[in-house]
């Protein structure tokens, strides 16, 4: 499957590149995995149930026109709508290394899919 433009909000800013679906449907997967830690995490506090065991951290990475890596610990983070995820985005010219609020990265994904059905 070919690759076409995702856009990523950042939160000062945008970042567009080339990714494929298949790839986003990946990286959707993980995110998924990812709020549903997150969300017994975040139950497990409100109930009192002492210390929550470590999450394993969420690391993706995808190779393709350019070099994307996705990385988030879910042990420092209360909820999935507090996350933030680092984005690592770079090819042989440039290199781009930020942050990015988890839903609103799921959000984007979900857009850039919603093209292909």
């Amino acid at each position: 499957m070919s690759a076409s433009q995702i856009k990523l909000n950042l939160s000062d800013g945008s970042v567009s590149f080339s990714f494929t679906p298949s790839a986003a449907r990946e990286l959707q997967q993980e995110i998924l995995a990812l709020m549903n830690n997150l969300k017994a995490a975040s139950a497990h506090n409100t109930s009192g149930g002492g210390k929550p065991n470590p999450q394993k951290p969420m690391e993706y990475r995808y190779t393709g026109d350019i070099f994307l890596e996705i990385f988030c610990n879910p042990n420092i983070w209360s909820s999935p709508f507090a996350a933030k995820v680092l984005v690592t985005l770079r090819d042989d010219r440039i290199r781009l290394s930020t942050e990015a609020e988890l839903t609103r990265l799921n959000e984007d994904l979900n857009q850039y899919l919603e093209q292909f059905g």
